[in-house]
């Protein structure tokens, strides 16, 4: 019988940053779950690491891809679960018992299972919450705002799941969530923190691309016209928090 949840985790070269997510998998208190690692051919451990961590029926599939969401579009089509959590290397589970959380939201069968993030540094050493705050009644309209569930704190239906639109080089991850937003039916809210997300990331060392990538994307989903207004506002809060500093 298929898993509940299909975790998978994208490296390429991330030997430095793989143990922690490893490692928060393997303490997981529920194992009602298959474990991917889509890796890009890394020149370095990775590979070996995944391969001696000793998490049971862990599958690891190492070769060239076209990038992150590529990578990501490959292991949507390896997974079997019903639920799929994309957990980067790097990002991880919060606490041992964060996959039974999302296992017990599950029982009501929704369509995603969110909850909030925090960040982490390299050391692991908390930074603080996400600026943006998942919200207890997530819609379509919510996402308006920006992307308020980190795409590693939710755990979407499998068979809702689309490929990622590869045109997006930084936040086709947005996109993808835009559309499975406007499929939505159900949705499970959990009042806790989920995952500590790493802040190096691909899209913090690309933010401006990001976030014009992502400008583009509003539009399309939501109006040029109340995109960029919102934006204005955005713009004079962020003046305004400037001047009184």
């Amino acid at each position: 019988m298929a898993a509940t949840f299909s975790i998978i985790t994208i490296t390429y070269n991330a030997e430095r940053e793989l143990p922690a997510t490893l490692a928060s998998v393997a303490k997981q208190t529920c194992t009602d779950y298959e474990y991917l690692i889509v890796d890009g051919a890394s020149s370095d451990g990775t590979v070996a690491l995944a391969q001696r961590s000793g998490i049971e029926g862990i599958r690891i599939v190492s070769e060239r891809d076209g990038g992150l969401y590529d990578a990501m579009n490959k292991g949507i089509a390896l997974a079997t679960g019903k639920y799929l959590i994309f957990m980067n290397a790097g990002d991880a589970f919060h606490r041992p018992t964060t996959l039974a959380q999302y296992a017990e939201a599950a029982r009501y069968n929704p369509d995603i299972i969110y909850g909030q993030t925090q960040l982490v540094d390299a050391e692991r050493r908390f930074v603080g919450m996400r600026h943006l705050t998942a919200p207890p009644d997530l819609r379509f309209e919510s996402f308006r705002h920006g992307m308020l569930v980190c795409h590693q704190s939710m755990a979407v239906r499998r068979e809702m799941a689309e490929p990622y639109d590869l045109q997006y080089r930084f936040s086709a991850d947005y996109e993808w969530c835009l559309r499975f937003l406007k499929k939505m039916q159900t949705s499970r809210y959990i009042d806790d923190v989920v995952t500590d997300y790493l802040t190096d990331g691909l899209t913090d060392r690309n933010h401006r691309a990001s976030l014009r990538e992502r400008y583009r994307i509003m539009c399309k989903y939501y109006g040029t016209i109340p995109t960029t207004l919102r934006h204005v506002v955005f713009a004079l809060r962020n003046l305004k928090r400037k001047l009184k500093k």
